[in-house]
């Protein structure tokens, strides 16, 4: 008479098995998010950057830094992007320009 079901080493095996592959996919994965992240963030300032443009060439000048966030927030009909890490952009009055900024 057999009897049916999984022995122990058997299922040991799979759990070592299961944790092995965790620590190989979940570093990985977390890595894949931070890079998506940043990738998002450059995206962002060249679209914002672009708003710049856009205003001067049509308005005939620069807002000014106080109120630039604002005004170009206005040429996205969603609202300003927003930093994936929970940065402020910030708008170099010297150059009209958002530039690049260091996340955690």
């Amino acid at each position: 008479m057999h009897k049916k079901g999984f022995t122990l080493i058997e299922v040991l095996l799979v759990v070592i098995i299961v944790g092995v592959l965790a620590a190989i996919v979940i570093p990985r994965v977390l890595y894949t998010k931070k890079q998506a992240q940043q990738e998002a963030c450059k995206a962002n300032i060249s679209a914002i950057n672009a708003q710049l443009e856009l205003y001067n060439l049509m308005e005939g000048g620069w807002p000014s830094p106080d109120s630039a966030i604002f005004v170009v927030g206005s040429y996205f009909p969603d609202g300003s992007p927003e930093c994936p890490f929970g940065s402020t952009y910030a708008i170099d009055a010297a150059k009209h320009r958002v530039t690049i900024h260091s996340h955690p």
